[in-house]
């Protein structure tokens, strides 16, 4: 039975897109073609940069997923039973220039619905658009709110677009940018530009992102902190500083520099082969936060703990989680890119923001419509594989839970593997196909493969 829930979302993104409309006089369209760069004698249209700009979205997700091979489940296990399941989220991008180089970003959003199982049972999970836990009424808040600086450091200059947290405007490629507020690490680490926003690319959560970075964020994947990013031609380098939630997979965060702190140090080298562009980023985290640890979880249940309480009872403030991303994109033709991220973290401590992977491996292929006359659609296919620690194997065979959690497993790898089609139905309108397959879910050889099929609905201006 497909479960109903009522929908403000629409209502939502209708108003943004009232305000987007009686905005627009006020708002300057930039022409790919314009410049005032030093020594460009070219005579081209002008381009003005903007004091303010309104943008908005709006996602529907609906996932169907028939029964599957499940012999047994826990608590936390993805149903073996026929589900199918929607999400929905609306948001509005408002930004405003206060001074030379200086702008604000709020971001109002509302979200509602539920993913498969409540987002449990599978550690690649197939929506990334579904929150952890879900609800049946619209859910209202600030996804973001922070101030930008940018300091430019002079000589060649590049026209910025103009899109949702993003102002158009010209700015010096030589610069310092700093950013102070609310905002998704995912902003600012780790992008990818074919697989990195689950509303219009890829949605499994090992896909779209490197699945063993903890990206440090409450439930809805949003957190605090500062970024400082030092831009140049050819390379950046960018910090973060973020909160860590107050309990597992928690709405709460909060900033202690001592004992609840996320540390992320990203470098980006710009290439190109036979003339096509490419990047490599390599980001490398350091967390600390009250998470559990598995090897200590499972010596207090060899002494008849409950495992599950045993966990709980190591859930205190000074434990680690480090380690890496390895992120590559290229262009490999016109119209076709190719991504692959391998991550990696030292998996003693419990997963604490995003989801129970410790080693990961992606990779996929992104091609344009061009070649069949469709040049705005969008064909995507990827492939992640998922590993755990020994320690994280022994404390989900034991009956331990948190995302995951069968109450007994044979281990294997989980796999991944996405498959859509995004058709552009207008200019702000976008319809995609989606299917995915999951062998192994949750690690556990004893239940699946799950097949999953969906449809996503995403609006844009």
């Amino acid at each position: 039975m497909i479960r109903k829930v009522k929908s403000a979302g629409p209502l939502v993104a209708a108003l943004a897109f009232a305000v987007a409309l009686s905005a627009g006089g006020g708002m300057v369209r930039a022409d790919d073609q314009a410049g005032d760069q030093a020594g460009d004698k070219t005579e081209r249209p002008a381009q003005e940069p903007e004091d303010f700009s309104v943008h908005g979205q709006y996602t529907f997700t609906e996932q169907v997923k028939p029964g599957f091979h499940s012999p047994y489940g826990g608590d936390n296990s993805m149903t073996g039973k026929f589900q199918a399941r929607e999400s929905e989220t609306a948001t509005a991008f408002l930004g405003a220039r206060l001074w030379q180089g200086a702008e604000a970003y709020v971001d109002p959003e509302s979200s509602e619905g539920f993913g498969l199982s409540h987002t449990f049972g599978i550690a690649g999970f197939p929506n990334g658009e579904a929150q952890k836990g879900g609800s049946t009424w619209p859910k209202y808040y600030l996804a973001r709110y922070y101030l930008k600086q940018v300091i430019g450091f002079g000589d060649e200059r590049e026209w910025v677009e103009s899109g949702p947290n993003q102002l158009a405007g010209w700015q010096d490629v030589s610069r310092l940018t700093l950013i102070g507020g609310g905002f998704a690490s995912t902003d600012f680490f780790g992008t990818n530009a074919y697989a990195n926003d689950p509303r219009s690319n890829f949605t499994n959560w090992a896909i779209w992102e490197g699945a063993a970075w903890d990206a440090p964020g409450d439930a809805r994947g949003y957190t605090r902190g500062i970024v400082a990013d030092f831009n140049q031609p050819g390379w950046a380098l960018r910090y973060g500083a973020t909160t860590m939630p107050s309990i597992l997979n928690g709405t709460d965060v909060y900033f202690r520099s001592d004992q609840t702190l996320a540390h992320e140090l990203e470098l980006e080298e710009r290439y190109s082969v036979a003339d096509r562009p490419g990047k490599l980023r390599l980001l490398g985290f350091y967390h600390l936060g009250p998470m559990g640890d598995y090897r200590d979880a499972l010596r207090l249940a060899a002494k008849g703990t409950d495992i599950n309480a045993a966990m709980l009872s190591t859930r205190t403030i000074g434990h680690e989680k480090f380690g890496f991303v390895v992120n590559f994109e290229q262009e490999l033709a016109d119209e076709l890119g190719a991504f692959t991220r391998v991550s990696w973290n030292n998996g003693r401590s419990e997963s604490w923001g995003y989801t129970d992977v410790d080693s990961s491996v992606s990779a996929g292929l992104s091609l344009k419509g061009g070649r069949w006359g469709r040049k705005d659609d969008t064909v995507g296919l990827g492939v992640a594989v998922n590993a755990i620690t020994q320690a994280h194997r022994q404390f989900l065979a034991a009956g331990g839970d948190t995302l995951l959690g069968d109450g007994h497993l044979d281990y294997g790898d989980e796999t991944d593997l996405e498959a859509f089609y995004a058709v552009k139905l207008a200019e702000f309108l976008t319809l995609t196909g989606d299917y995915q397959f999951i062998s192994n879910p949750g690690y556990n050889q004893d239940r699946g493969p799950v097949n999953i099929y969906g449809v996503r609905l995403h609006a844009e201006f």
